[in-house]
């Protein structure tokens, strides 16, 4: 934990406050300070950019960029340093988004956080990299009106962020003080098992829906693919709206309370093909069309798509509450993408059609009634 009592000094600039005083500052308990110590003050540099080049992915490896990926995602990647502010603020989000899908009755606001560091200093840029990272907790905690219950660091070999989300318990005045914010419940409730199978349901007709959690752009800097290519510079997605988090949050716990939803799952590490791979089993795949996204975007590489980790969900509805689901994203201004339907096929199909969200729409419709009429 010295690394968290140690004043820093970045790039020739002493910083104005230590860790531990940053992440106190959105911590629900006061923290008490080793006294009469000394912690000889950090000092680093912050690593220069890599070059990046795109030139090098390619939209007919997607395939094999999702075999390699979701073999790395089960291994943990460690953190990526130059990415250290906005990772950081994906991990957070992905943490928060993880607890959507669990039992019970709560709101974004009923929410704590613990978050564990697992650092070493043998490298230059690590412990400029850890300052960041703490540096960005505080600033994304604040932001989304949450508060740490918990906060370690260790040494170890690899670099790494744990971070877990549980409900707030303290004393009556604390419960006074959450009164006064939003997004808050009483008497909230939390299991640890999840409201809906994490595995797509047989259901031709229902809707595989895409909703990113945040507004910043697909880039790939820092992400597993990134990693596993050996492509080690680029942008990351800068995760940074937190008022649009907290509105995606908020409509989509509501729907999985409402039992709207017949599976879920966070698109996080990976990226989203990732997500909706690991949605898949042996008897159901799916087939989704990432064309609106192309065109909601203006981004054309399709790998960036697929395979950027910006932090969101991937729900599956039925047919029947498609409508209501809509009116609700809707009415929290909370964009969203219908990829597709789930198929008999096992594994995933990419296409990315020219035709709007709305034409899908219109020629699934149109596709159910005249199967419903052969049927009949």
């Amino acid at each position: 934990m010295k690394a968290f009592y140690s004043e820093y000094i970045i790039d020739g600039v002493q910083q104005e406050l230590t860790p531990a005083k940053m992440l106190d500052s959105v911590s629900d308990r006061e923290h008490i300070y080793p006294e009469d110590e000394y912690f000889d003050p950090v000092v680093d540099e912050t690593p220069d950019p890599l070059e990046f080049s795109l030139s090098e992915l390619d939209s007919a490896k997607i395939q094999e960029y999702l075999s390699l990926v979701a073999k790395a995602v089960r291994k943990l990647p460690s953190f990526p340093v130059l990415f250290s502010r906005s990772c950081t603020k994906a991990q957070i989000a992905d943490a928060l988004i993880d607890a959507i899908w669990r039992k019970g009755h709560f709101r974004l606001g009923d929410l704590v956080m613990e978050m564990s560091w697992q650092w070493n200093s043998d490298r230059m840029g690590n412990m400029a990299a850890l300052y960041s990272s703490v540096e960005a907790t505080a600033e994304y905690l604040d932001s989304l009106g949450l508060r740490l219950s918990k906060y370690s660091c260790r040494s170890a070999r690899n670099l790494r962020l744990d971070i877990s989300t549980a409900l707030f318990k303290g004393t009556q005045e604390d419960e006074d003080l959450l009164d006064k914010m939003p997004f808050h419940s009483d008497n909230p409730s939390m299991s640890s098992s999840i409201m809906h199978p994490d595995k797509f349901e047989p259901d031709p007709k229902s809707w595989i829906i895409y909703i990113p959690f945040d507004s910043c752009e697909f880039r790939l800097g820092g992400s597993v693919l990134s990693q596993v290519l050996g492509l080690t510079g680029g942008m990351a997605p800068d995760v940074s709206d937190a008022d649009y988090f907290i509105d995606c949050f908020e409509v989509v716990r509501e729907l999985v309370e409402d039992g709207v939803i017949l599976s879920g799952a966070t698109v996080g590490s990976g990226g989203l093909l990732t997500a909706v791979s690991a949605m898949t089993s042996s008897k159901v795949g799916a087939r989704i069309d990432i064309g609106e996204i192309i065109s909601s975007y203006s981004e054309k590489n399709i790998v960036r798509i697929l395979f950027a980790e910006v932090p969101g969900a991937v729900i599956q509805i039925r047919d029947i509450d498609y409508d209501y689901v809509d009116a609700e994203l809707l009415l929290q201004d909370v964009a969203y993408f219908p990829l597709g339907h789930p198929v008999g096929e096992c594994g995933v199909e990419v296409i990315s059609s020219e035709k709007s969200g709305i034409q899908n729409i219109l020629d699934s419709i149109l596709a159910n009634q005249c199967s419903d009429e052969v049927e009949d």
